[in-house]
């Protein structure tokens, strides 16, 4: 079963619709703000400043998908170029990821894998931000059965 995004008419698998929120830390909040909304469209939700400066808590919202983040600070929370890199990237379902992909990189995001038809109905894209996160950006093309799914994942793992 799918639903479609309010105003976008982008089919979104409706297993996705109540994902996992991610709250993401970067060095320069504010300058990432400014950068996912010209990259990618995003729009600020609100913010909370830190009392010694910065952001403390922020919400933005890409498509319907929301995303918190914030400045980095002492204890758990750690920014992936602090790191040398991340394990997590970020999945967000967009009504054209062959603009999206274009717009990112005039904005400075690095494309690590262009815009490409994928086994699994999607057409994605893979894009590095500037402070280190990864993000796939998907337009969803068709539903696929599980059974088609494994089929088709077998093929693409042919050499």
């Amino acid at each position: 079963m799918t639903t479609r995004q309010a105003g976008q008419g982008t089919v979104v698998p409706e297993r996705y619709r109540s994902a996992v929120v991610p709250h993401i830390m970067v060095g320069d909040a504010a300058a990432a703000i400014t950068f996912y909304a010209e990259a990618f469209g995003a729009v600020e939700e609100f913010r909370i400043g830190h009392p010694e400066g910065g952001v403390l808590h922020a919400e933005i919202r890409v498509g319907e998908a929301v995303l918190m983040l914030g400045d980095t600070s002492e204890g758990p929370f750690t920014a992936p170029t602090a790191l040398g890199g991340t394990s997590v990237a970020l999945h967000v379902f967009v009504p054209d990821v062959d603009a999206l992909a274009r717009t990112a990189a005039a904005a400075g995001a690095e494309v690590v894998q262009e815009p490409a038809d994928q086994f699994h109905g999607d057409r994605t894209v893979i894009l590095r931000d500037p402070f280190g996160h990864l993000w796939v950006f998907l337009t969803h093309l068709e539903e696929v059965s599980g059974e088609e799914l494994s089929r088709r994942a077998a093929e693409a793992r042919r050499p």
